[in-house]
Parts: C-alpha cells; structure tokens; sequence
C-alpha cells in the first residue's frame, strides 16, 4: 500500500524539485543567463560588459581615429604646418561643393572649392576676404603637393586630399594671420598634443604603481613616507606650481627637448591620485588566501607584488589611466596657451590656441579658436566617456 502511494505521488510531482537540476553559478547581474558567462573569466566578463557600452565604444572608435591622425599627419595634412603665405592672411574656412554647372547651365560632378576675392573697408582700409562663387578650385584624393619627410625619414609628397593645382588656396578651415592652413595645422597639433598625453600618462603609470604598490604592500615608516610626498605635492597649487617649472626651463633648448621636459613635469604631478588608488586595493588584497598561499610557497615579495597581487589590479589601473589621459592633455593645452609650455615651431592644440588670446582675433578670424579648442573638448570627452565605461566594465561582478 505504502509502495503504491509512493508511485502515484512520484508520477505527479515535477519534475523539478528545488532547482536541483539547474546551473549552481546563478547570474551575477542582470542580463547574465547564460552558463558560459555565468563561468566566464575576468576579461571575458570585461569585455562582454563593455561591449554593450556603446557611449564607450564611440569614444574609443574617436580616440583610436585621433591617434592615426597623428600617426599619419604628414599624409593627411594638405599643407606644411609652418607654410606661410601671407596674401591669404586670415583667409575665412571654405567649404566642399561637388557639382559646378558648365557654360550650357548643366551641373556636373566636380570636386571643388570656391575661391577667394579681396573686399576693402574704405573706412579703416582693412583687407578682407570672401567666398567667390565664380572661381573654382577643383580639389582630389591622393594629389601631389608640398613635399615633406614622412616621420622624418620617407621623403614624399603624396596628399591624402588636396587642390589639383598645389599653388591654389585650399583653406578647410580658414587661415591664420600669417596665411598658414589650420586644418593642416590642428591635424599636426593631434600628433603632439595626444601623444604628450599618452607619454606623461606612462610615466606616471610607473609612478603611481611602483609607489603605490610599495605604500599598500609594506605599510609602517615605507607608506608613511610615500603618503606625506604625496600629500606635499597634492597640497601644491597646481596652475602656479606648473608655471613655475615650466618657467626655468631654458629658452635656448631645441623644441624637441622642451616637449620633453613638459611631458616630465606634466607626469611628475599627476601620479599621486593613482599611487592612491593602488595603495588601497593593495591593504584590502594583501591579506587574501592566494597571497598567503603565494608567500607559503616560497615566493619573494617582488614576485608577490608584481606576479600575483598587480596582475588582479590590471582592469582597475587601465580605468584610471584612459581618465587620467585627458588631464595631461588639457595641461598641456593650458601651459602652452599661458606661453610657458610648448612654442613655436612646434605645433599642438594648445600653441594654435595662442592666436585667439585676444578679441580682435576673435571678432576677426573665430575659427583660430573654434577648430583648436574643438579638438581638446573632443579628445577630452572621448577619453572620460571611454575610461567611465572601462571603469563599469571592471568590475562586472557589480550588482
């Protein structure tokens, strides 16, 4: 009797009984169903995670674009940075058309430009320039043009874009005082100025980690005396304690070694939030079961920091860094706007900057200020987007 009760009621009962046939890792976060991200790694739930950032992959498509700009400026810059040509002195931005229509009134496919004619103001006697729809400067892809060393060492003079005829104005967007081309101008300033940023933010990766690793690891009199430099260098004014530095550096140096020493001192200040924030995540983790396990097998502390304890921190770091790019730039861009940071000859966002200090050049020419400080806020905002979505992204065990 007692069997057959059993029977019926095991063919009645589902066929699920306390979720003991489903998966034993639950979803960490929500949208997570899946068994194999469920058992994902760390860089695979990384990726996954970021990957439905799209804010952040913008960002990141914008910033890798920025950096072949300045990889290939040579190339993509119609003109020479430092070709001046007076005649053309503030020259307003010109604008792409493609169809021209022919002397029986038929419109057809050309690519062009309209030229230039010069108005003067009788009243102050002031040249001037506007758009003449009447001249047409035919422009093409890949067109030879100035010629100039490719990095420095492939001589060419092959253009990405340019005016079929080399001696024609072709001014995208407009001409500063002395008649150089800005557009070619801010695509040679992308070289220095993001690449200035990426050199500091290096140099003050190794700073920050190095130091904050020591702090977090040793701890005692080791983070006492790491934290009051750190603390003394915080405690600095930063605009002043720039310009100062900035100041004794030689007026006599080569361009390249001024762009060195900006870089130096631009790093030099900015690794202490980093040194921070590696401190913490070393005293929470330094006390873990697989550093314990580490240290019993026999491993030296350099092997311990470096080997077991930074390896878990890599995700965060990379978060910190991609934020911390944008501060060097705008550094720059400040230091060499205020005069004391990088000068001409050499071309960055912030050096095209000095030609909009005054308001008579903005009232005259808008776009010496327009194009230079476009590019800063777009590299700028690109980075924070891109390290806000790395930063979500690394830690995908969030809830």
């Amino acid at each position: 009797m007692s069997d057959n009760i059993f029977q019926e009621t095991a063919l009645h009962e589902p066929t699920h009984h306390h979720g003991l046939d489903r998966p034993a890792i639950t979803p960490l976060k929500k949208g997570v169903t899946s068994d194999t991200d469920a058992a994902a790694g760390q860089w695979t739930l990384i990726w996954h995670k970021f990957a439905k950032d799209r804010l952040a992959i913008v960002a990141g498509i914008v910033i890798l674009t920025l950096y072949l700009i300045g990889i290939f400026a040579e190339f993509l810059a119609p003109n020479l940075a430092q070709a001046a040509r007076p005649q053309y002195s503030y020259a307003p931005p010109q604008t792409i058309s493609f169809f021209v229509e022919d002397e029986n009134g038929e419109r057809k496919f050309l690519l062009h430009v309209k030229g230039y004619s010069v108005t003067v103001d009788q009243a102050s006697l002031r040249r001037s320039f506007v758009v003449d729809d009447s001249k047409v400067v035919p422009i093409g892809f890949f067109v030879r043009g100035p010629e100039y060393k490719m990095w420095g060492l492939f001589p060419s003079d092959l253009h990405l874009v340019g005016p079929l005829k080399a001696h024609d104005p072709f001014y995208l967007l407009g001409a500063d005082k002395l008649g150089r081309d800005l557009f070619s101008r801010v695509i040679y300033g992308t070289r220095v100025s993001m690449s200035i940023g990426l050199i500091g933010v290096c140099i003050s990766l190794i700073l920050g980690v190095v130091m904050g690793a020591l702090s977090g690891y040793y701890g005692g009199w080791v983070d006492l005396l790491i934290q009051r430099i750190i603390e003394i260098i915080s405690a600095m004014p930063t605009i002043p304690l720039w310009l100062g530095l900035a100041a004794a550096i030689p007026v006599s140096l080569a361009p390249l070694k001024v762009y060195f020493l900006i870089t130096l001192i631009v790093s030099l200040l900015g690794w202490t939030s980093l040194a921070r924030e590696v401190r913490g995540r070393f005293f929470a983790l330094r006390g873990d079961d697989f550093v314990t396990a580490a240290r019993l097998d026999g491993s030296n502390e350099r092997r311990i920091i470096f080997r077991h304890i930074l390896p878990s921190l890599t995700s965060h770091i990379l978060a910190v860094v991609t934020l911390a790019l944008p501060t060097m730039i705008v550094a720059e861009t400040a230091l060499s706007f205020l005069g004391v940071g990088l000068k001409p000859p050499v071309v960055s966002w912030g050096v095209l900057l000095q030609d909009a200090q005054n308001i008579r050049t903005i009232s005259t020419a808008p776009w010496l200020l327009i194009w230079p400080a476009g590019a800063v806020v777009i590299a700028v905002l690109s980075f924070n987007f891109l390290g806000d979505g790395l930063r979500d992204a690394a830690d995908p065990y969030d809830s």
